[in-house]
C-alpha cells in the first residue's frame, strides 16, 4: 500500500496538483489543514478512479447528476451531494454534504489502485490564497519537507480548477466555474 495512516500525499491530477490523505484519517486531514493554512470551514472533497468507490459516501444522486456523471466523469467536474454516515465530519467541515470527483489523469487513476479503498480526501496543493503549484519542481520546493510527493510519469494538467456543482436540489447549481462549462 502506497499510503499509510497519518501520511499526506501530493500528486498531479488533470486540473491542478492535489494534496490528499485517506478519508478516515483525522490526523492526516489535520495535517492538510495545517500545511496549507486552510480555513477549517472549507471541506475537503473525495476523489477516486472509479465511481463505484465514491458511491458509498453519497446519499442520493438525482437524475440530472447521473447525466453529468455520464458526460463528464472522469474529468474536471466536482459534484456535491448529501453525504452518508461514512463521511467523517472532519472531511466535510461538519457540513451534511460531500464533493466527489474522478480526475481524467492516468497517473492519479493508477495511484488509486494502490490505496486501500481507492479513495482520497483531497484539496489543491498550495498554501491558502495562493495558486496551486505548477509542477513537480515547485511542489518539491514548497512542500517536499512536509509531504510525500508522487512524481508524475507523464506530467499533464490544465492548471484550471474543476467546475463545482451542488446537486442537492431539484436542479444543479454551479458554485465555481472551472474547466468544464455547464
Amino acid at each position: 500500500m502506497i499510503l499509510s495512516k497519518g501520511e499526506v500525499l501530493g500528486f498531479e491530477t488533470d486540473t491542478v496538483w492535489g494534496l490528499g490523505c485517506l478519508p478516515d484519517d483525522n490526523t492526516a486531514a489535520d495535517k492538510i489543514y495545517e500545511i496549507k493554512g486552510r480555513d477549517r470551514s472549507k471541506p475537503l472533497i473525495l476523489m477516486s478512479n472509479n465511481l463505484k468507490n465514491l458511491m458509498p459516501y453519497v446519499k442520493t444522486m438525482p437524475d440530472y447528476a447521473k447525466i453529468l456523471v455520464d458526460k463528464h466523469f472522469p474529468g474536471a467536474l466536482t459534484l456535491i451531494f448529501e453525504k452518508t454516515e461514512l463521511v467523517p465530519g472532519f472531511i466535510t467541515s461538519g457540513k451534511n454534504t460531500v464533493g466527489i470527483r474522478i480526475p481524467d489523469h492516468k497517473g492519479f487513476q493508477k495511484l488509486c489502485l494502490e490505496i486501500q479503498g481507492g479513495v482520497l480526501a483531497t484539496t489543491s496543493l498550495n498554501y491558502s490564497n495562493e495558486p496551486p503549484v505548477k509542477d513537480f519542481r515547485e511542489a518539491q520546493e514548497k512542500f517536499g519537507d512536509k509531504i510525500t510527493l508522487i512524481k508524475p510519469e507523464n506530467p499533464l494538467h490544465t492548471g484550471v480548477s474543476s467546475t463545482v456543482i451542488l446537486c442537492t436540489g431539484t436542479e444543479p447549481v454551479v458554485l465555481r466555474q472551472g474547466d468544464i462549462w455547464i
